[in-house]
């Protein structure tokens, strides 16, 4: 046989299956629809459904650039540590980012919150730390969260909290729209401790608080077991006039980790509402038998410590939507040390 007649059969035979399957054409499937993200209005603004479940999840966050001044400034970084400083003046930047997850069950909502945070004292030192993790549900709290004794008024001004108020913690909170009171048991490795010791520490802690009409108030209680010394504080809040009247006093029984500024302190301040967006908060503050320092190496007492005085001042104001700017100017008139002035400029942009 030639090669032409062998090409020619080929040919033949080629059209002829092509022919016969020329009806059984290759047809792409159809493309599953896509399920398009749904609102979730169960638990309030910003949740969303995720795709194929019945979980909502709400992401926000906020930028932060701050400007300190003072002597030799550092920069608190979220759970506590510090950005040492040289210089009379710092800047920082965070960088914050929550996501909050929650769905029904037969005990009640199930919450789960992971807080991711980032502060940058510069280009090459920056802190990422997981600022807060925990599960939520039927009133019980169990992961890292922060502690009612990070409470405080409204200013920056009063010193009326603990040196660390993150901690791996487990607590119930019994809550209605008008009062809560709950007990916490405190994991305080992190906590103040004495000289020669090491920080061991477990805490219990309560608080009750609420509001009725326009006052709001609550009562923090904590005692650490490994320095056998506790802390107790009063705040609340009022509106007179143009503004809101707040007052807090706080004791502690010796230096603890949730209160080792003082023996005691008192702080009053007056948060005047000058415009919608501007927010004035003058304040005064006093320390009987003041310690400051607020670390590790605390005595074992605070007799003999003399006392102090802070007054200040703080301005917000509300640039526009979901963007703020915060001053605040404060000086501090210890009898044993030197008097200091510092303060903040910030501007915040929330999501």
């Amino acid at each position: 046989m030639s090669i032409k007649s062998l090409l020619l059969g080929s040919t033949a035979a080629l059209a002829a299956f092509s022919g016969a399957y020329a009806a059984d054409a290759i047809v792409a499937a159809e493309p599953e629809a896509v399920e398009y993200v749904r609102v979730c209005d169960a638990y309030g603004t910003g949740y969303f459904y995720i795709p194929g479940t019945e979980t909502c999840l709400k992401i926000n966050g906020y930028v932060r650039f701050q400007v300190g001044a003072g002597p030799n400034r550092s920069e608190t970084v979220g759970n506590g540590s510090t950005v040492a400083n040289r210089s009379d003046w710092d800047a920082f930047t965070r960088g914050q980012v929550q996501l909050t997850a929650k769905s029904d069950t037969e005990y009640g909502p199930l919450t789960g919150v992971i807080v991711l945070q980032t502060n940058a004292d510069n280009a090459s030192s920056q802190a990422a730390i997981l600022d807060s993790a925990y599960i939520d549900v039927a009133g019980i709290r169990a992961g890292l969260f922060y502690s009612w004794w990070d409470d405080g008024l409204s200013g920056e001004t009063d010193e009326i909290g603990s040196a660390v108020t993150l901690h791996n913690s487990l607590r119930y909170q019994y809550e209605t729209p008008e009062f809560y009171a709950g007990l916490s048991v405190d994991e305080l490795e992190d906590g103040v401790y004495q000289v020669g010791e090491s920080s061991n520490n477990v805490g219990i802690a309560f608080a009750v608080g609420g509001k009725a009409g326009i006052f709001s108030y609550q009562v923090t209680g904590g005692f650490d077991t490994d320095n056998s010394d506790g802390a107790i504080r009063a705040l609340g809040n009022v509106k007179v006039g143009p503004g809101t009247l707040g007052l807090a006093a706080v004791y502690s029984s010796g230096p603890n980790s949730y209160y080792s500024k003082a023996e005691w302190a008192a702080v009053a301040q007056y948060a005047i509402d000058a415009t919608d967006k501007l927010k004035i908060t003058p304040a005064v503050q006093y320390f009987g038998n003041y310690y400051g320092a607020n670390k590790a190496g605390v005595p074992d007492t605070f007799n003999g410590l003399g006392d102090a005085w802070k007054v200040g001042v703080t301005v917000d104001y509300q640039i526009a939507d979901n963007l703020y700017a915060k001053a605040t100017l404060n000086y501090l008139d210890p009898d044993r040390g030197d008097d200091v002035t510092t303060g903040f400029f910030r501007l915040q942009r929330a999501f």
